[in-house]
């Protein structure tokens, strides 16, 4: 008897498009009171010996434990940004939060979701993070969990020489980010001019405490996760650049809250 040939079995994946609507919005904040710290600096947040979060940062250590911006940040939100694109005629598809991709093997297709988050608490403090997982929930967690290790402080001022004003609600001078082919130019704007900048820089921004802007992008502005990196090296950018002690009253700066709130911690 001649053997009779074996049939493989495919896997067959379906990929279903996400909707937006659907998806709930939960709010990424840890349980505090079950919380052990297992780092030097989380101790210290812990047992109250470091109350601010400009003494976290001035330590110069990294911040490792998510749950040390919750408990000084208690009012920090989180926000999802729009790198994705869902499938339309001739590319024309409308912008998602998460960004899916696939890889092909013998079992099939595996795919993956990809998110950007962004936090902050609209007074000086703003983070970035970027999570992938194979479902939409971890990849989430990872990307709020990340922008939250990666808090820095914004440097703020009145740097438009068409206001006198002294309140920090712009930035103190023009920054250039720069991530692949894509800049993000930002300019200091006057009182009441708003963010005039791309949806998902204003989100950012916003966060970060900033009200009135002039911005600019140049490049592949398609490619949505460089354009959010060149607005971070940008931001990065208005910490390391030297200020002259004459400038810093004349153009109102401040890094990070203001003087009010840091009483007040």
């Amino acid at each position: 008897m001649s053997p009779q040939p074996i049939e493989k079995e495919t896997e067959k994946v379906l990929i279903v498009p996400i909707e937006e609507d659907k998806i709930e919005t939960v709010k990424m904040s840890a349980n505090l009171d079950k919380w052990h710290p297992k780092t030097d600096l989380g101790r210290k947040v812990k047992s109250r010996q470091i109350t601010s979060m400009e003494d976290v940062l001035a330590t110069g250590k990294p911040i490792l434990e998510p749950e040390i911006v919750d408990m000084l940040l208690p009012d920090i939100e989180s926000d999802l940004l729009m790198i994705g694109q869902s499938k339309g005629k001739f590319g024309g598809g409308s912008r998602r939060v998460f960004r899916q991709t696939q890889k092909k093997t013998k079992e099939g297709n595996k795919p993956k979701f990809s998110t950007y988050a962004v936090v902050g608490n609209k007074d000086g403090y703003v983070g970035l993070g970027f999570g992938k997982a194979k479902e939409t929930v971890p990849a989430r967690e990872k990307a709020v969990r990340k922008a939250k290790l990666s808090l820095i402080r914004v440097v703020r001022g009145s740097g438009s020489w068409a206001d006198a004003r002294t309140e920090p609600n712009s930035i103190p001078f023009t920054v250039i980010g720069k991530c692949g082919s894509v800049t993000v130019e930002l300019k200091p704007a006057p009182k009441g001019t708003g963010l005039k900048a791309q949806k998902e820089i204003a989100k950012v921004l916003k966060l970060a405490g900033i009200q009135d802007i002039w911005s600019k992008i140049r490049g592949q502005s398609r490619n949505m996760i460089n354009v959010v990196k060149a607005l971070e090296d940008a931001l990065n950018k208005l910490n390391s650049t030297k200020i002259q002690e004459k400038h810093i009253k004349q153009l109102s700066i401040i890094t990070g809250p203001k003087k009010s709130e840091q009483k007040k911690e």
